[in-house]
């Protein structure tokens, strides 16, 4: 039997649009009360906006404050916030992402520094600041959107992959830290999804590339596992992918 996530306490980065925005939607449509974030406070707003009829049908509460992910005080001070409003912290969703696409030769420190710190620090940052609010009795569930880029060199990824590679394995490094404390790890590695991702949108994407429900629905499945049970690493990729 799957687990019911009404009432449960989540907070999810870098959710004011694509695969970020869809996860609040389906956790807020489960009845899961979530605290969200994004760099800016217009997108940060409209996403809120959207996000509450869906919370009115649902008896959920959705809140959200700006925060840039990369510093570590204003996560701090963005977890502060979300355990206060919410009562407590049950799930975490580490879903910001940047990506800059260049050769090694090409990147700036600025670059390099940016992608590092928004991709992998940014999720320790989180992470560690979920760990120390879990209930140490109800445990808790951490979830990492990673990439294939992760496991997958190309040409032009260089910082993009190390990010990834590197968010990977501490995904898994801190799930055997913490899995006898009752907190249960799990990353996610989309291939190509339908968001604003990238910097130059492919012509008619949608008619071949992941949507990011698709990636929502995956971490529902993930979080509704019987407590005995851990998907520890999910692999997603287009079914049909468009042809070179």
């Amino acid at each position: 039997m799957s687990e019911s996530l009404r009432g449960s306490k989540a907070l999810v980065t870098g959710a004011s649009k694509g695969i970020g925005l869809a996860v609040a939607r389906a956790l807020v449509n489960e009845g899961a009360h979530v605290a969200i974030c994004a760099r800016s406070e217009k997108p940060l707003r409209e996403a809120l906006s959207s996000l509450r009829e869906a919370a009115a049908k649902s008896g959920a509460k959705i809140i959200g404050q700006t925060a840039d992910i990369s510093r570590s005080a204003e996560v701090a001070r963005f977890f502060e916030f979300a355990s206060a409003e919410l009562g407590g912290l049950d799930i975490l969703v580490n879903n910001a992402g940047l990506g800059i696409f260049r050769p090694a030769a090409e990147l700036t420190v600025e670059e390099w520094d940016r992608q590092i710190g928004v991709n992998l620090s940014g999720a320790f940052y989180c992470s560690r600041e979920a760990l120390h609010r879990f209930d140490r009795s109800r445990g808790g569930w951490i979830v990492n959107i990673s990439s294939l880029a992760g496991k997958n060199p190309f040409s032009g990824g260089a910082g993009y992959n190390a990010s990834k590679f590197g968010l990977n394995g501490f995904s898994e490094a801190m799930m055997l830290d913490h899995r006898n404390d009752n907190v249960r790890v799990s990353y996610i590695m989309p291939g190509s999804v339908d968001t604003h991702f990238s910097s130059k949108p492919a012509e008619h994407a949608s008619d071949w590339k992941i949507a990011p429900e698709d990636i929502a629905e995956i971490v529902l499945n993930v979080l509704q596992m019987p407590a005995r049970t851990l998907i520890s690493r999910v692999e997603v990729r287009p079914s049909r992918p468009k042809k070179n």
